[in-house]
């Protein structure tokens, strides 16, 4: 960098709700990161009631870089595009951070160096997810299966190469503005949407090679049923809003819910129960090796977390696309 350049500069932004168990940990590993990059961390809060805000205004009491923010339409879309809005003016980039994730010491830094290195408009990065707890373990197996995400790029370590789309971690912020920011009609899938969005207006998107995040799970397969229902709605309103078709690997999955409802004929005709049969017996038999494979009984239900996610994204996708049951909007 010459002497006549200015230094890139950054706003972290955390879309928070109820994060007390690990927002506390996550602003101080994230602290030393933005005084290196002059940046600012904005806590967007979408109306914690389990301690989190106390936690938030305590550690803001002490660093002028920590900000609280409450996000009354309580989605992370809403939460992102505020912050951007409030205090982007100025700033480079907009790094996103879940609450609820793991990162390297390193990973505002990386992602920075990256974005300046390639000229990326957007940095993502690969999505590992790890559990604790029998049920907790069999799900991360899933997510981290082709059998549970259908080989997406960043559910996977990437050397690092271009990319349609990739789990949000860096956006150029004029870029992030020239398109419109996130569409706050989304609740999930708010990410392939802008993704979508960039690549049309002519962005590059960059994955990156050099870090990566750690996801926790549900810890429950009701909350896991319940997010892949969501997942699927925003699967389907990303094609009603653009007209388009979806990749092989998500179309294989649309057809659970039908298989299901065919099965329930069985008792006219027991070859209706054929196909559910044999979903079943490919995702438990999945989940079995698996176990056996690598020699850890914890992830033998990963089969059975398989075929929850694929149930919850079928039902959504399929209650959206024929306009059925829509969630009440968040005001």
């Amino acid at each position: 960098m010459t002497q006549t350049e200015k230094p890139s500069s950054s706003l972290i932004v955390i879309p928070c709700l109820n994060e007390a168990a690990h927002i506390g940990v996550l602003l101080d590993q994230l602290r030393p990161a933005a005084a290196r990059l002059g940046a600012r961390i904005i806590v967007a809060d979408g109306g914690s009631t389990d301690g989190t805000l106390a936690i938030v205004e305590d550690i803001a009491s002490r660093d002028p870089r920590v900000i609280l923010l409450h996000n009354k339409r309580r989605i992370q879309s809403a939460a992102i595009n505020l912050a951007v809005g409030t205090f982007g003016e100025g700033a480079d980039y907009l790094i996103r951070i879940d609450a609820h994730g793991g990162y390297p010491d390193d990973y505002c830094d990386r992602l920075v160096e990256e974005a300046l290195a390639t000229g990326a408009d957007s940095v993502v990065v690969s999505m590992l997810t790890s559990g604790n707890g029998t049920v907790q373990k069999a799900v991360a197996a899933a997510q981290n299966s082709k059998l549970g995400t259908g080989g997406s790029k960043h559910r996977h370590l990437s050397a690092g190469e271009w990319v349609d789309h990739g789990h949000h971690a860096l956006i150029r912020i004029s870029a992030f503005g020239a398109v419109g920011g996130y569409d706050e009609t989304f609740s999930h899938n708010e990410d392939a949407e802008l993704d979508y969005r960039l690549r049309q207006a002519g962005y590059k998107i960059w994955m990156s090679g050099k870090t990566q995040m750690i996801y926790y799970p549900r810890a429950s397969l009701r909350g896991l049923y319940f997010q892949y229902l969501g997942y699927g709605r925003g699967r389907a309103k990303n094609v009603l809003k653009h007209r388009v078709v979806p990749k092989v690997r998500q179309m294989v999955p649309l057809l659970v819910f039908p298989v299901v409802l065919l099965a329930a004929f069985s008792f006219v005709l027991w070859l209706a129960a054929v196909p559910l049969l044999l979903w079943a017996s490919v995702c438990l038999g999945y989940g079995l090796w698996t176990a056996i494979r690598q020699r850890n009984a914890d992830i033998a239900l990963a089969g059975v977390s398989a075929m929850v996610m694929h149930l919850g994204w079928s039902v959504g996708f399929w209650l959206q696309l024929l306009g059925l049951g829509s969630r009440r909007r968040v005001a």
